[in-house]
């Protein structure tokens, strides 16, 4: 049986990943997740990422906001406000609970491999998801507002302050989870995926465990990254003002670079197609696609198109240098 493993962050990547949950088997996919947003907040344990990827392949995420619960309250934030408390990171109700057991059982001495098991076990999530780590590490920011915590970056501040330089306190003394070790090895993994999350806050923080990097460059599946940039917009948060203000050009060329030799593979949206020539020259096997993702067939087809790209652009040993065009859905081409 094939196995794929896709690396994500929120929003952005849960689309995706749903869309490879509804062309797979689960015992295929493996998802692994940024825990670089982690905090602990009120006292509990919070896992943004892990828990906006759950919730979307249990089917019960919030659909307008693409993260928290459906059909949730918020009683337990108004009366925290009344009272005083910080109510700046919103914690609905049903959202509450997952957090309770989360830092139950990590108080308990269960890791954050396991817990996400437990978690995903009870809301029906077939699909393997896990942390990228068990080990703490936090995205740290230095901006204008001074050096910031991820979510007090993000969420608290909205993303408004400049930001000059990231780094991943922890990541360079942590392993990565326990099984990763044998996925990544595994003469049965067909392709790695890089979900169109933000590079730098979602995906670098991963990339940041030594020994993970590591794996991937030396893994025999091809590495294959979904742009996040279409048309000099990002599809999903602060990615293109983070970009201009760490001096990078807001294109998807630019996001590919980052990744440097780490890819075999790129996919691009079709209003981005005229980069596809450069990235082939500098060794990159390159789709273009329809990649933005408004509805559940969108992310299926992508998911397909996806799929098929890392079968029929690796089928030869070695880095396809000719681009794999796929016709534009709208028409374009």
């Amino acid at each position: 049986m094939k196995r794929y493993v896709l690396l994500s962050g929120g929003v952005g990547g849960a689309k995706f990943a749903l869309g490879l949950s509804r062309v797979l088997d689960p015992a295929q996919l493996t998802v692994i997740a940024n825990t670089g947003d982690d905090f602990r907040h009120l006292g509990l344990a919070i896992s943004p990422d892990l828990d906006t990827l759950m919730y979307t392949l249990a089917g019960v995420v919030d659909g307008e906001t693409g993260w928290g619960r459906r059909d949730e309250s918020w009683n337990c934030l108004a009366a925290l406000g009344e009272l005083g408390g910080e109510a700046w990171f919103r914690l609905g109700d049903r959202d509450l609970a997952t957090h309770l057991l989360r830092t139950q059982w990590l108080a308990a001495g269960d890791s954050l491999t396991a817990v996400t098991r437990q978690l995903c076990a009870r809301l029906g999530v077939a699909v393997n998801l896990m942390p990228m780590s068990d080990a703490s590490i936090r995205t740290i920011l230095d901006t204008d507002a001074g050096t910031l915590e991820f979510q007090d970056y993000f969420v608290r501040r909205r993303a408004e302050p400049r930001v000059s330089a990231i780094r991943y306190a922890g990541a360079t003394e942590a392993p990565p989870a326990a099984a990763l070790a044998s996925l990544l090895t595994d003469p049965e993994l067909a392709a790695i995926f890089i979900a169109p999350s933000n590079p730098w806050l979602s995906i670098d923080p991963m990339l940041a465990i030594p020994s993970l990097k590591a794996a991937l460059r030396s893994t025999a599946a091809p590495v294959i990254a979904i742009s996040p940039v279409v048309g000099g917009r990002a599809l999903k948060g602060p990615t293109a003002k983070l970009m201009a203000e760490l001096g990078l050009p807001v294109t998807a060329g630019t996001v590919a670079r980052h990744y440097g030799n780490l890819l075999d593979g790129y996919i691009l949206d079709h209003i981005d197609g005229n980069e596809a020539t450069a990235l082939v020259d500098a060794g990159l096997a390159v789709a273009v696609a329809h990649t933005v993702m408004d509805s559940l067939e969108d992310r299926i087809q992508l998911a397909e198109f996806a799929l098929g790209f890392a079968e029929r652009g690796f089928a030869e040993q070695g880095v396809s240098e000719q681009a794999f065009i796929a016709p534009d859905p709208a028409g374009g081409g």
